[in-house]
């Protein structure tokens, strides 16, 4: 498929997808959020792919949604336009999708970044959700996955007064995963997605399901989904491999069935 708003290329086992609106700091619009999903999915429906990552550029991650398409649209204009619901679209991704953030994620790009499973941030990464300024508030999850990874208190703060995060105020309230230096994080990225990738690709889609359940379930219906997900493991040709290469103390080879 063609792309105009993104660039796509395929690293070992990592599918790499890489915003590309540098002369709007990869605002993030409706052709470039399609372009984004219809990617993710390419890559999590091919057996050759174990995980994802999204990037922008050492500038900017994603400075935000598009102004200039929302300025002057309705309520019942964007109820139907469908943007904003392309963000929960990423929920139905199996495999990991990692976020690699340099510069600016703010507004629509602090939720892109949420919306993955992983973040890298760069020592310049800046976080924000400053939607208030423009008379709005998130749109695209920004209110429910922030409090989840930052607490109450700084993300009404964040949302409410529009304070941005750094790299390691990100990393100590638990937003990222790490941060790196800024030449490295493509490349720091990369080998995080690529060491996923490698490991049992079954168990992985499970683990992935299993984590997020414990977010959005009650503990007892998420402990039942768990042991599901575990006892179906037991049916693959997967488990009985790296089991055995375990006892046997070799490198398992995973077929992904």
């Amino acid at each position: 498929m063609n792309y105009t708003s993104i660039l796509t290329e395929i690293r070992g086992r990592v599918g790499l997808i890489r915003l590309n609106r540098p002369q709007a700091m990869n605002a993030l619009n409706l052709q470039l959020l399609t372009e984004l999903l219809a990617a993710l999915d390419a890559y999590d429906a091919d057996t050759d792919i174990g995980a994802m990552l999204i990037a922008g550029s050492e500038r900017v991650f994603a400075a935000g949604a598009d102004i200039k398409f929302m300025v002057d649209a309705s309520s019942s204009e964007m109820r139907s336009n469908g943007f904003v619901e392309l963000f929960e679209r990423m929920r139905a991704i199996r495999k990991p999708v990692i976020a690699a953030v340099s510069g600016f994620a703010l507004g629509g790009g602090c939720e892109l970044a949420m919306a993955c499973d992983m973040i890298v941030a760069s020592e310049t990464a800046r976080f924000g959700q400053p939607e208030i300024s423009i008379g709005v508030i998130p749109g695209g999850g920004g209110t429910q996955r922030l409090i989840r990874a930052v607490g109450k208190a700084v993300a009404m703060e964040m949302i409410l007064n529009n304070r941005t995060l750094s790299a390691s105020e990100a990393l100590q309230f638990g937003l990222v995963n790490r941060v790196v230096p800024a030449e490295r994080f493509l490349e720091e990225s990369l080998a995080l997605a690529a060491e996923i990738s490698l490991r049992a690709p079954l168990a992985v889609v499970a683990a992935k399901a299993a984590v997020n359940n414990a977010l959005e379930l009650p503990l007892s219906v998420g402990l039942e989904r768990e042991r599901e997900l575990f006892y179906a493991l037991f049916d693959t040709t997967d488990q009985k491999e790296g089991m055995r290469a375990f006892i046997e103390k070799r490198k398992a080879l995973w077929q992904g069935r």
